[in-house]
Formats: structure tokens, sequence, C-alpha cells
């Protein structure tokens, strides 16, 4: 990859609603362990990204996704020098279970199984949808969506193991996260938390990493920057936005906030601004380069149950 210039934009498209997207190239950048309420479906074009998932570092390079189910902690950062350049779709849980619903057999909540999938064919789809929105290709995007996310669910899904609560730890870290979600803005101390929680802050500390896969002042951090998402949607500034969530000032907001989104705030809302405009407008689709294509990608993602082909791309048109 020639050059050091790192970019990115993090938008939405108005006929794709519970999906967010993304494009990205970065060199140095390094994502903090955090969370996305949505899906993670990140199709590598070159290079190689790590992130640490499950307890250790995955790799995925180019012709590879890097899949993550939502609220699992994981971080992010560049396994060669060169970095990596990639698109991303972030489906909301409602979508997928959509999906999976009409075009699976999955029982329960679906999900990933793996954190890694090589499958050149399905990083090509991802950025079709991609380009499918840049031109206003609602019909495109909709269905090149819907055939990815069957096929890498069909690749590489299962039902989501349910959460309960039954240890005394467990209970004491969702009462502690509970305390944290209300005082947001002025979040006691791990000592005080601990107090009046009846347990030791060490203890405490245990129980909300068993919980959580991160210490409470790192899953603060993590809710502050998505309440500041919600704010930044509905129109508030930055600035309002970050003392909102708890935050000291803007510049706070901005570090924490390219730490785990992957751009500013300021470039998030206006992504955001552009999808409402867009809206009030006739949006009227690019021609019509993907429709061959389309309909022997949704019949090949939606024969039967015949195993699917885990290579390959869908057309050269696909190339991201």
């Amino acid at each position: 990859m020639a050059g050091s210039d790192e970019r990115a934009r993090h938008w939405q498209y108005a006929d794709l609603p519970g999906v967010d997207l993304l494009r990205a190239r970065y060199i140095r950048k390094t994502f903090v362990r955090h969370t996305h309420e949505h899906f993670v479906i990140a199709a590598i074009a070159d290079g190689v990204e790590v992130f640490h998932h499950g307890g250790s570092d995955v790799y995925a390079g180019a012709g590879a996704l890097a899949l993550v189910n939502p609220d699992t902690p994981h971080t992010g950062r560049a396994g060669i020098p060169e970095g990596w350049r990639y698109g991303a779709v972030y489906p909301s849980p409602e979508v997928v279970g959509e999906i999976a619903a009409e075009t699976t057999g999955i029982k329960g909540t679906p999900g990933f199984v793996s954190p890694v999938l090589d499958d050149p064919y399905s990083v090509g789809l991802v950025h079709q949808v991609l380009r499918a929105a840049d031109e206003g290709n609602a019909l495109a995007a909709d269905t090149l969506l819907r055939v990815a996310v069957t096929r890498l669910l069909r690749l590489n899904g299962g039902a989501l193991p349910r959460r309960e609560v039954r240890t005394a730890g467990a209970r004491f870290a969702a009462r502690a996260r509970a305390v944290l979600e209300e005082r947001m803005t002025e979040p006691p101390t791990l000592e005080r938390l601990a107090a009046d929680l009846g347990t030791s802050p060490f203890a405490l500390l245990r129980a909300f990493r068993d919980a959580y896969g991160m210490p409470p002042h790192t899953w603060l951090t993590d809710a502050r920057v998505r309440r500041a998402r919600q704010l930044l949607d509905a129109g508030t500034t930055p600035a309002e936005a970050a003392v909102a969530v708890g935050f000291t000032d803007q510049p706070h907001l901005n570090r924490h906030f390219a730490r785990i989104v992957g751009v500013p705030p300021g470039a998030y809302q206006r992504e955001r601004k552009n999808v409402q405009d867009a809206g009030r407008r006739l949006l009227v689709p690019s021609e019509a380069w993907q429709n061959r294509q389309l309909s022997q990608t949704y019949a090949q993602a939606t024969e039967g149950n015949r195993t699917l082909p885990s290579s390959g791309t869908p057309s050269e048109s696909a190339s991201p």
C-alpha cells in the first residue's frame, strides 16, 4: 500500500436502516477495548488487522473478514507496518435476526462462531454494498447486504449463548453496571461502588471483568461514547454531547470517540446530517451496473441448503 495517509468515512445510507457503513485505511491507528451495539462485518481489502478477541489476538488479512458479535469486547490495530484497508457494515441485531429467520435454520439469537473467516467472495459482497450505497442504488445495497449476511451466517453462524446471571459476583457486576449507567456523569469510585453494593473493590473488579470483558472504568468510557453517538445522531453538538455524557470537554470526547468509532465526532455527525438531508431529496438510483450479478448472486446464496462456495469473487466489478 503506497503512501502513509490514514483516512476513514463512517456513514449511513437512508435506504439501509439499522446499518452503519465504514471505509477506512489505517496505519498507526489503535482501537482501544470497546464494544458495539451492532454486528461488525469488516472486509479486509489490503494489509492485516490484529484484534484482541475472546482472550487472544486474532489476525485478519486481505480476503478475510473480521466478525464481531454485539456487546463483545475487542480491540484493533495494524498487523504489519503498512497497516490495513477495509470496508465494513454494521447491521443491527434486529436486521441480522430478520435475515437469519428468513434464510437460515438457526434457532435462538443468531451470531458468528469464529471472529475471522477467510472468504474473498464475502469480502467482495461487502465492498459491493458500500459501492451501491455510494451510488444511491438502494435495490443493490439492500439485496447485497442480505446476501452477504445470509452467506456469512451459513458459513460461520450459530446461536449465541444466553447470558444468565447466576453467581453472586455476576449479580454484583450487573448492579454495578446499572449504577454506572445511571450516574454516568458523576460515577463513584471503585471503593465507594463496592461498598454500596456490599462487596470489596477487588472482588467487584474481578466480577465485572468476568461479566463484561473489561474493568468498570473502561466500560464506562465505552458507554459514554455510545451515548454520545446517540446524542450526535439527534443533533446535539459535540461540545454539548461531551458534557452530557461526563467527559470534561470536547477534546476529551474527541480523543475517546476516535479511538472507539474510528473518526472524530464532528466528522461522524456531518455524515449523519448528510443522510438526513438526502432523505428529504428524491434519490435516483444509478445505472443498473449490478443487475445481472445481483440475480446470480442472490440465487447462489439462497438456493436450498446447498453448501456455498468459500472462495472466489462475486464479479470483476466487486473488487474493493
